[in-house]
């Protein structure tokens, strides 16, 4: 095999292969790979986690998270699970999944402790924030968002994976860092066969792992790089890290997996050079809430409840409206949008310029309470993934003062890249795998948690999810027996991975993402129709078996990128499958078909689902509560779980 760059400081060990066998075999090490693997070794298990990067940094939350929103039974909650995963799936009129969320709130709270007793902070132990209306002085423990409820806990993210990891190591768990997952094999090679185990590259060396395992649970990222993506600058080319774009959606797919609510996207609100990085410019939600807002002549933007009252006093941002029992994260519930008057998108800013607001807007932190203004700018900014090093210490070292210096919104805060409405992304609980109440997907012994399941959510749900799937893996693995790998799978997946490197093709992967990223925006964008969907789909197709025949790759990290953009290309393919399932527009999933104009009609209020099959493409359908009654259901299927004692 061809190894041409000289200058590569690895040895390349192409053709390779070390088989490595385990009882759970869990692909990604993030927040839910690092919970799956350690639940799963304190259960007995011989555990085998392999992840792309680095686990002691890897993954959305790898740089950190500033809030936990799934603390729903820690001591100062005024709520309960049921209540709080009822509001989460009125918020998104039932299209969400009860069965991940419900196991968020429930767990998430146990989930903290661990990462506490890891050695990560969750609390205000130095008394930093003593006195301030969103502590609890007996618990230490800081609360966002909504003080009189208390399920949303401040927490220092940054500590969190280097714990994480370490716990792995101590668990037990064999960590094989800089391997990408490649591939999931089954038994006898067929769709949607018991799951054997999977096939990884090293992405230094080049040498191929065979991992056997009796359950497999999958812990990857969300897809990315469909619709956004800057060759220029690819280290910034979305929100969550360029590794993390949705390897494990592309490998169970080929696998016969089955996934639903991949026809909803979002508008793009980060790419690259096209906008500005997150949190770095000032708003009035997520990390940034609940900041004031100043127009260009000092004129401060007008605070808003749920039901459109003015909101006068400054405390009562952080209070539910009359009547109302909680509000989520930056806004309420069941309306989540309800600041959308002070210019968190475009209506809103169109909106406060026609009462005679002149824009640009700016974050004004000067006028907040000091503790407040403290908590924002040095702990949420500084603890949230991207912000500690290129915002808070980088704008710090230019000067920025928060108590005297204002910070330019330009209205549509972190979301100013004025993208066009064919630049979509799968965020705001995108689409991914279905799962049952042992979050098994239809695969036999395949296992999902965090980001590959549909409705995912923040750090608090990977890690509850992956806590969750581990126990049940290793108890799937501890009543099953290994399966035999099927040599001709392996062979053929073999050769697959190793293609780019063995061909003297012209095309990059930069090149052939890009492809992938117009195709996208042209054919299934912000419009969609049978006649688009099916050019798109033909359009993938041939880019698939033209360019991408000749696409190449001088070293393992190029290898690596090559894969990764094939893999883009199948959840493209994954994606508009999917639009074209759903013949009916919707509010909810933000999807528009021309040639089904009519929006959320009761015949289509339901989850609709896709998987390949021996006959090509399989649709069929679930009841938006499939799921059935939460706290019955959860019981029955974990009788034997102790949560952590505070």
């Amino acid at each position: 095999m061809k190894a041409e760059n000289i200058n590569w400081p690895y040895e390349i060990e192409y053709g390779k292969t070390e088989t490595v066998q385990a009882d759970v075999l869990v692909l990604g090490g993030g927040a839910a790979g690092c919970f799956a693997a350690i639940a799963a070794a304190e259960k007995g298990a011989n555990v085998v986690l392999v992840e792309k990067g680095a686990t002691v940094a890897s993954g959305a939350a790898g740089s950190g998270c500033d809030h936990w929103e799934s603390a729903a039974t820690n001591p100062c909650s005024k709520v309960t699970p049921e209540e709080l995963t009822q509001a989460m799936i009125r918020t998104f009129s039932g299209y969400n999944n009860g069965i991940s969320h419900y196991i968020e709130t429930r767990e998430g709270y146990d989930r903290l402790l661990d990462i506490e007793k890891m050695g990560a902070k969750i609390r205000d132990t130095e008394d930093e924030f003593a006195g301030a209306d969103f502590r609890d002085e007996e618990t230490k423990l800081m609360f966002a968002y909504d003080y009189v409820n208390r399920f949303t806990v401040r927490v220092w993210g940054t500590t969190f994976k280097p714990a994480m990891a370490k716990q792995c190591t101590k668990s037990g768990v064999k960590v094989f860092d800089r391997v990408m997952a490649a591939g999931l094999l089954t038994e006898k090679g067929q769709l949607q066969g018991r799951i054997t185990g999977a096939i990884g590259l090293h992405t230094r060396t080049g040498n191929m792992f065979i991992f056997k395992a009796k359950a497999v649970i999958l812990c990857t990222s969300r897809p990315a790089r469909l619709w956004l993506f800057s060759p220029e600058v690819p280290g910034i080319s979305e929100f969550r890290p360029f590794q993390c774009c949705g390897d494990g959606h592309a490998i169970a797919w080929r696998a016969g997996a089955e996934f639903t609510m991949m026809e909803k996207s979002v508008k793009g609100e980060w790419s690259g050079l096209r906008s500005f990085p997150p949190y770095s410019t000032g708003n009035n939600h997520n990390t940034w809430y609940a900041c004031n807002l100043v127009d260009a002549e000092g004129k401060q933007l007008p605070w808003i409840d749920r039901d459109g009252r003015v909101v006068t006093n400054f405390s009562d941002r952080f209070r539910p409206a009359s009547g109302q029992k909680l509000f989520l994260k930056g806004g309420g519930e069941p309306n989540r949008n309800v600041y959308e008057v002070q210019g968190t998108d475009t209506q809103g800013v169109q909106e406060l310029l026609k009462h005679g607001y002149k824009l640009p807007f700016f974050a004004d932190l000067t006028t907040l309470p000091e503790m407040e203004r403290k908590v924002i700018w040095g702990m949420m900014v500084g603890q949230e993934g991207k912000t500690k090093i290129p915002i808070l210490k980088a704008y710090s070292d230019a000067g920025f003062d928060p108590a005297k210096d204002l910070l330019q919104s330009y209205g549509d805060g972190w979301k100013s890249g004025s993208f066009l409405d064919q630049e979509r992304q799968l965020f705001g609980l995108p689409g991914g795998l279905v799962n049952d109440w042992n979050l098994m997907t239809n695969i036999e012994g395949l296992f999902a948690a965090g980001d590959t399941l549909f409705a995912s959510n923040c750090f608090g749900h990977a890690a509850a999810t992956g806590h969750y799937a581990g126990r049940h893996a290793a108890d799937y693995a501890n009543q099953n027996q290994l399966s035999a790998l099927d040599e001709k799978q392996t062979e053929e997946e073999k050769k697959r991975i190793y293609a780019p490197v063995n061909r003297k093709g012209q095309i990059t992967w930069k090149q052939l993402n890009t492809a992938v990223t117009r195709i996208m925006q042209q054919y299934c964008g912000s419009f969609k129709s049978e006649q688009l969907l099916t050019a798109g789909l033909k359009m993938l197709e041939d880019l698939k078996h033209q360019e991408g025949k000749n696409l190449t790759a001088n070293n393992p990290h190029e290898l690596m990128r090559a894969l990764e953009v094939l893999n883009i290309m199948t959840n493209a393919q994954l994606v508009m499958e999917s639009c074209r399932a759903r013949k009916a527009s919707s509010q909810e999933l933000e999807f528009a078909r021309l040639d089904y104009p009519d929006i959320d009609p009761d015949e289509w209020n339901k989850f609709i689902t896709i998987k390949r099959s021996k006959d090509g493409i399989e649709t069929s359908e679930l009841k938006l509560d499939y799921y059935g009654d939460l706290t019955a259901n959860y019981e029955k299927y974990n009788s034997d779980y102790k949560g952590q004692q505070p």
